[in-house]
């Protein structure tokens, strides 16, 4: 996993690296600028434009001469724009000036003519993390008419004008890409910036984990390299009692589709024995469309304790009598998942939030977490909120979205880096209920249930829309299920 640090301790973490390595600031930018190439070569190799580098006058600026180096170095047409004259600017952005060959063009900002291809390539260096206000003057004038050119844009490390750990106040660079260096910075995933950001891809520049750790806070990003780890293995010899025995309430009368999409995905997932609590006159729709599933009777509500793991919410509706709720949260002492009309109930009564078992996995979109835990300003208030709720209740609170965020009981919140835009369809959060509270019933604990659910949810999206884009549907979600085993070779 890679630790999200704020801007702050990054300034201290390269400090402190390069005092315990004895490498200099500048072979620190280098190693940067060849990250960058790196990724450049391997995204950029077939565009032969121009490249257009912004360099501001600080560190930022400095990656990007060194940048402009490289690149003029295997043979691309180079031109670095400017702001300020190099004894105003950073130690190493004069150094790196110093060491451009001739070839590379040097261009005052007040001389450039903004003459830029739609195949060529603006590379923005002009502000990185240590930005505190909002862009003004010649800044502000040369981004606007930059956000307005059409041609490929790419950002090293942030986003000009956007702060590394707060959200934007007026203006920033637009851009395609950003590559940013070693970790994600926070302000990168706020939906608020999604506009400026384009794909984030984080490189790597040389600084080891160990190193890293002394400056662990209790963020991190998901990684596909990290999700195995977080999974249970099983040998030969398993029987379908080993992988769990789970159940599922929801699916009053006209909702049943939800609690068929989430038995699905449950048994997808590895599930040995599913079973649904749902209206009577549901019955046959359900066991038509999912045979693998078996409808509970009323005898099986009353010993809840025999299921490792229950999911609570799928269209359930919110007409449902809450003693009866509370009756099987005040019932059944294991951790569960809570989603949809299950969340709503709550928020209609928040004080039964005692009643949830420690440990519970609670699965909000935000407008349910706003419902139950009140108004934000925005998304940075809306972390630290979800924070605060899984640590005042003793739950997993998964915040979904883009970069889906798992907040703990202990503090550490954990953001997502699959999926995409197509899993915002209808059903789709069914059926991450069901992926879930198949995890936890197959005995994972808690909060790597909620990290396998989640990263392969998305990676399931990522993967059906390679052939559908906007057709992806909910079905379709659960039958690439499978597949993501595959891919992440896990057996």
């Amino acid at each position: 996993m890679l630790s999200i640090i704020s801007g702050d301790d990054v300034k201290k973490l390269d400090a402190a690296f390069i005092k315990a390595t004895g490498i200099s600031s500048w072979d620190l930018m280098e190693n940067a600028a060849k990250a960058f190439f790196a990724w450049y070569q391997s995204k950029f190799m077939g565009v032969m434009g121009k490249v257009f580098v912004f360099s501001g006058p600080g560190n930022n600026g400095g990656d990007g001469i060194a940048i402009a180096r490289l690149l003029a170095e295997s043979g691309k047409t180079v031109s670095v724009i400017f702001f300020q004259e190099k004894e105003f600017c950073s130690k190493d952005y004069t150094l790196n000036i110093e060491k451009l060959p001739s070839k590379v063009n040097l261009i005052h900002i007040s001389d450039f003519n903004f003459e830029i291809d739609e195949n060529d390539v603006v590379l923005d260096c002009i502000f990185g993390i240590g930005i505190n206000r909002p862009l003004e003057g010649s800044y502000l004038e040369v981004i606007e008419r930059l956000n307005k050119t059409q041609c490929h844009k790419v950002s090293i490390d942030i986003p000009s004008g956007i702060p590394s750990d707060e959200i934007l106040q007026g203006k920033a660079f637009k851009a395609d890409h950003t590559v940013t260096f070693q970790f994600p910075k926070l302000s990168l995933l706020f939906p608020e910036h999604s506009e400026f950001t384009g794909n984030i891809h984080v490189v790597d520049i040389g600084i080891p984990d160990f190193f890293i750790q002394n400056f662990h806070k209790d963020k991190f990003f998901l990684r596909r390299e990290d999700i195995r780890k977080f999974h249970k293995k099983f040998n030969p010899f398993s029987h379908k009692g080993d992988f769990g025995r789970i159940m599922l309430i929801g699916g009053s009368v006209g909702k049943v589709g939800a609690m068929v999409l989430s038995s699905k995905a449950a048994l997808r997932t590895g599930s040995g024995l599913v079973h649904v609590q749902i209206a009577e006159s549901e019955r046959f729709i359900m066991q038509t469309a999912v045979p693998e599933v078996m409808v509970a009777g009323a005898e099986e509500i009353k010993r809840l304790d025999v299921f490792d793991a229950l999911g609570i919410g799928p269209g359930w509706g919110t007409e449902v009598d809450l003693s009866f709720y509370c009756s099987i949260l005040k019932r059944y002492h294991k951790p569960l998942v809570i989603d949809a009309d299950g969340l709503n109930l709550l928020s209609k009564k928040p004080e039964n939030l005692k009643y949830v078992p420690k440990g519970s996995i609670l699965t909000p979109h935000i407008r349910e977490f706003q419902r139950l835990a009140g108004e934000v300003k925005d998304h940075k208030e809306r972390l630290d909120k979800a924070r605060s709720f899984a640590l005042e209740h003793g739950v997993y609170l998964v915040l979904k979205g883009a970069f889906t965020s798992i907040s703990t009981p202990n503090g550490e919140q954990y953001f997502n880096s699959s999926g995409n835009q197509y899993l915002a369809t209808a059903g789709s959060g069914d059926v991450l209920t069901g992926m879930i509270a198949s995890f936890l019933g197959q005995g994972y604990l808690p909060l790597n249930a909620a990290i396998c659910g989640v990263f392969q949810h998305g990676l399931a999206g990522e993967m059906t829309a390679l052939d559908k884009r906007r057709g992806v549907i909910a079905s379709d979600i659960i039958d690439t299920i499978p597949a993501t085993f595959v891919d992440l070779d896990i057996e």
